[in-house]
């Protein structure tokens, strides 16, 4: 294993777990708010509290806010999971896509870029975006915040396909999913954890605290519960390349957010005793079904093969453009082992993996990876014209 790839891994499964842990707490703390109860007899301070049963006992919950000089001696913050969450994605985003001459990152199908200017169009836009956005809800969000949220989706979809048209299609989505966390980061250690101390601050020094503080705080913490499942999604959005190898990924990649962020709302909604399965349901139908109905749409073929293609002809096309990475000694200095474990040194590999051929090659375009070896658009249609004629071997 060479460093990079005990790196990725070792970047990847840390990722995953400060994911699972922010995640995890995020929707705790939201569904306590929405299930809280405030009774009469509650102090004046008090925004409700819940009672819950779990590993064998009972845990009363209250939310509250603190009189003057009422600071407890113990005091736990939720920081860290989204703090490392967020450094181990962006190391993931320097091993992956920035290492390697940013391999993974340009696709000279889509754009040729220089590895620097690739990498500094990505980075750059991270800290442009958060900025644009900081800055919208610091002043329209304050005063129109109906209008603020239009914005913010259009600048967000409007990112997403920009970096469709730069990057490869696979690094297109992942920098969507960086800038959305990098986004919901900067929600947390700029604005919620500053707005927390200055509370903390005021209780200490007996004075009260300024309710706005929580408000400002609460609204970003909302707009980061709504980014949750779209940017789940994009975690595991490299396993699906009919999404980022289609020529409509970009399409694909709206239709997720939309339908994420819609059944997230809808379980938000249930705590407010709203109707929700239902409307949750149905919204995540329509955003698989919209899955489907995009990526089955086909481009049309730029090269028309009208002549029998044999499989000689096929063959010498897969040697050239397919053996260097797939093979039992790929002799891309990229790959030290076949990825996926897919090798086409003979008649019967070829012929057992013509399915994937199809898909990755022919229909979704996404193979040979990065088109490393300058695949063809004639050669990828010889392949399909061998393939719909029966993929005959002899």
């Amino acid at each position: 294993m060479s460093l990079n790839d005990l790196l990725d891994v070792l970047f990847r499964w840390a990722h995953l777990i400060a994911g699972i842990m922010w995640i995890g707490n995020s929707m705790l703390f939201n569904w306590l708010d929405r299930n809280l109860v405030k009774r009469a007899e509650d102090a004046e301070l008090s925004q409700g509290r819940i009672f819950m049963v779990h590993s064998g006992a009972f845990y009363e919950v209250e939310k509250k806010l603190l009189a003057p000089g009422e600071m407890p001696s113990q005091l736990h913050w939720f920081k860290w999971q989204n703090g490392f969450t967020w450094l181990t994605g962006i190391s993931l985003l320097i091993v992956v896509y920035y290492g390697n001459g940013a391999a993974f990152l340009v696709d000279p199908s889509v754009r040729e870029l220089a590895p620097a200017a690739a990498i500094a169009l990505s980075a750059g836009s991270l800290v442009l975006a958060w900025l644009v956005y900081d800055a919208l809800w610091h002043t329209l969000g304050a005063r129109h915040g109906g209008l603020a949220t239009v914005i913010s989706l259009a600048g967000l979809f409007g990112a997403a396909w920009a970096f469709t048209q730069v990057f490869s299609g696979r690094a297109a989505y992942i920098q969507t999913g960086v800038l959305m966390g990098t986004m919901m980061t900067g929600n947390v250690w700029l604005r919620i954890m500053p707005a927390q101390a200055e509370l903390i601050a005021s209780t200490t020094s007996g004075k009260p605290q300024d309710p706005v503080l929580s408000q400002r705080a609460k609204q970003r913490s909302i707009h980061n519960n709504y980014l949750t499942f779209p940017l789940l999604f994009i975690m595991l959005s490299n396993h699906f390349p009919a999404t980022y190898g289609h020529h409509l990924g970009w399409l694909a990649l709206f239709v997720v957010m939309v339908g994420g962020a819609g059944v997230r709302h809808f379980m938000n909604v249930r705590y407010q005793g709203q109707l929700w399965l239902v409307p949750a349901l149905v919204t995540g139908a329509l955003c698989l079904g919209g899955l489907m109905v995009i990526t089955h749409l086909r481009a049309a073929p730029a090269v028309t093969i009208t002549e029998p293609v044999p499989f000689a002809r096929a063959q010498e096309i897969i040697v050239q453009r397919c053996v260097p990475c797939h093979s039992a000694r790929p002799s891309d200095s990229l790959f030290l082992v076949p990825p996926g474990n897919v090798v086409f040194d003979t008649t019967e590999q070829i012929r057992a993996m013509v399915p994937r051929i199809s898909a990755r090659a022919v229909e979704q375009r996404t193979m040979p990876f990065l088109n490393r070896t300058e695949m063809t658009v004639t050669e990828r249609a010889e392949l399909g014209a061998w393939i719909s004629a029966g993929a005959k071997v002899q």
